[in-house]
């Protein structure tokens, strides 16, 4: 299953995630669907700016898979 959803997080409100004291993140989806998933997936996009963008999340049978940055 593919999730589309966008993301703005400056640095600072990113940084309990970072940190591990919050372990996940919950989401709305393009089409209203709430989505939980490990936050630690989303260190691959931090930037000196927080976290930023459009991102595409690939689950299968509820389990994790991927978690890209749409172009």
């Amino acid at each position: 299953m593919k999730y589309y959803f966008s993301l703005n997080l400056s640095k600072n409100d990113f940084l309990p995630y970072y940190r591990g004291e919050v372990l996940s993140i919950v989401v709305r989806t393009n089409l209203g669907t709430t989505v939980k998933f490990p936050a630690m997936h989303l260190r691959n996009h931090l930037t000196s700016r927080g976290i930023n963008g459009h991102f595409c999340l690939e689950t299968q049978n509820n389990k994790f898979l991927s978690l890209n940055k749409m172009a």
